[in-house]
């Protein structure tokens, strides 16, 4: 049991952390990217149909 009382905090600590990176990358807005979406459905790179 009194490994229980270590692994308890550590592990909440961790998922805490992961959290606030997390929640940090969403405030720095490294996920928009409005531009690559835009030029992305105007390129004729990707089809329908696979290159043989």
């Amino acid at each position: 049991m009194d490994v229980l009382a270590i692994l308890i905090p550590v592990s909440l600590g961790l998922g805490l952390l992961g959290l606030g990176a997390f929640w940090w990358t969403l405030r720095s807005k490294q996920y928009d990217d409005p531009d690559g979406d835009r030029h992305r459905i105007l390129s004729d790179d990707y089809d329908d149909q696979p290159k043989r």
